[in-house]
């Protein structure tokens, strides 16, 4: 045995005896773990995002605790065990790899997800409808990314990446109406649109609109904390700064990212 079965061995092992002897072990359930497994993931992303990767390898474990604590419970209602849900995925990735598996050609990775999701719908038991599988209680925007993907994997998608840009000319045009018409709820629609569009856009060049957001959300942070910081040193109060003076330091703040 190798040292990777070892160690996993070792962990299932170790689940045994949590289940068995930790009293906050035996009371967790499906539904209890739920949430701490979000935790968990966005813990991960945080770690990826940051290039950290020895967080990413502590992540990772932590998630590997919740599939072999989900495992474990499922065993112990009859319904699955560890060896259940890796044959599963052994078997669907060899299914839906057909041309790595199988006598299947493929000229790229775009025909690798229009194959992947065609055979999804083919399969026993599996969903009937291209859209049936993305999760509802899905983030928006990682929601929107996943319903272009998979309906772009059917072939229902531009024909020419740079399409996109007269779809978001148009929701952007349409938004402006609404907002001369003073109509909220058809203002919050356009709105919704045009985020839309702009995922589309980002799938379709290659970026993952929830990590371009994030990127900037700690861009922004960095920048405000500087102008807190700054005007906290100069003894003044940023609610009696005007515009002017806070744009002075916030300019600084991304003079000094450049450096």
């Amino acid at each position: 045995m190798n040292n990777k079965l070892i160690a996993f061995a070792r962990l299932l092992e170790i689940m045994d005896e949590l289940r068995k002897k930790c009293p906050w072990d035996r009371e967790q359930t499906l539904e209890s773990l739920r949430k701490l497994t979000i935790e968990e993931t966005y813990e991960l992303a945080d770690a990826i995002l940051n290039n950290d990767l020895n967080g990413i390898k502590k992540e990772l474990g932590d998630l590997m605790l919740h599939i072999v604590f989900y495992a474990k419970i499922g065993s112990e209602k009859g319904a699955f065990d560890m060896a259940d849900v890796l044959n599963s995925i052994n078997e669907k990735l060899i299914y839906r790899h057909p041309h790595v598996f199988g006598e299947v050609d493929v000229a790229n990775a775009r025909e690798v997800e229009q194959n992947w999701e065609t055979l999804k719908l083919s399969e026993k038991g599996g969903n009937t409808r291209v859209l049936e599988g993305v999760p509802a209680a899905m983030p928006s925007m990682v929601k929107a990314n996943r319903i272009q993907e998979k309906a772009s994997g059917v072939g229902f998608d531009w024909e020419y990446k740079e399409q996109v840009w007269d779809k978001v000319k148009e929701e952007i045009y349409e938004l402006c109406v609404e907002i001369e018409n003073v109509d909220k709820d058809k203002i919050e629609g356009e709105f919704g649109d045009l985020f839309f569009a702009m995922v589309n856009a980002a799938r379709l060049y290659g970026i993952d609109p929830e990590t371009a957001l994030e990127r900037t959300n700690l861009k922004f942070i960095k920048r405000f904390n500087y102008l807190e910081s700054q005007t906290l040193q100069k003894g003044k109060d940023l609610k009696k700064m005007s515009l002017a003076e806070m744009d002075v330091i916030w300019d600084e703040a991304k003079r000094l990212e450049r450096l």
